[in-house]
């Protein structure tokens, strides 16, 4: 299974965390988020980066152009959309190059027959937890819901996952087509600082061919 690590911004923190070798980093350019990139994001460190370890853009409701800025300033791997996109939004996107996640707020009430028109346009799709934030809110969904969800296209499982339930998480990867999971705010000393020492501990649990490192 492969990990992919949200929220980060401090120069240090992201060196550290590059030791670990995750698959997909996340950069958060929406304002009104707590991990909001603002100006602090190293440009010449996130060009820098080994090819085994993804940058992913994390953008809610954003302008095209914006998007596409940020893609070329920090060469972006990866654009995940968190808000209220629409699959033309995803296809734009797509034709111009940019690979994309489309996240989707899960709850009891999610309708897995809206992702028919977004599977074309997304490399991936993102499942987090219905919450008042986009984002980052610490809690799990129902993960029976997946039940419902048709499996076509691979996904990221996000929201509230911890050490606590990342054995659980991994156990679900043989069952669905779980691309990742996408750790954030329980990894946390605070708002886009990462806890390397914590998911040195998910690594061993969720990647144990690298408990070695």
């Amino acid at each position: 299974m492969r990990l992919k690590i949200c929220g980060m911004r401090e120069t240090e923190n992201i060196t550290h965390l590059l030791a670990l070798q995750p698959d997909y980093m996340g950069f958060i350019f929406y304002e009104k988020s707590k991990r909001f990139v603002g100006e602090d994001l190293d440009e010449d460190l996130l060009k820098s980066f080994p090819m085994n370890t993804k940058k992913v853009g994390v953008f809610v409701n954003a302008h095209l152009s914006y998007i596409l800025e940020k893609v070329r300033k920090y060469q972006l791997d990866f654009v995940q959309l968190h808000g209220e996109e629409l699959p033309d939004f995803c296809k734009n996107l797509r034709l111009k190059g940019v690979n994309v996640i489309k996240a989707f707020s899960v709850d009891e009430n999610f309708n897995f027959s809206q992702l028919n028109n977004f599977k074309p346009w997304c490399d991936y799709f993102l499942f987090d937890t219905k919450g008042e934030q986009k984002g980052g809110n610490g809690i799990a969904f129902n993960w029976e819901i997946l039940n419902r969800y048709d499996n076509e296209k691979p996904f990221f499982l996000a929201g509230g996952i911890d050490l606590g339930n990342a054995d659980e998480a991994f156990g679900l990867s043989e069952k669905y087509k779980i691309h990742a999971v996408d750790v954030n705010s329980k990894f946390e000393i605070e708002p886009a600082l990462k806890d390397i020492e914590k998911l040195r501990e998910l690594i061993g649990i969720i990647k144990p061919e690298m408990v070695e490192v």
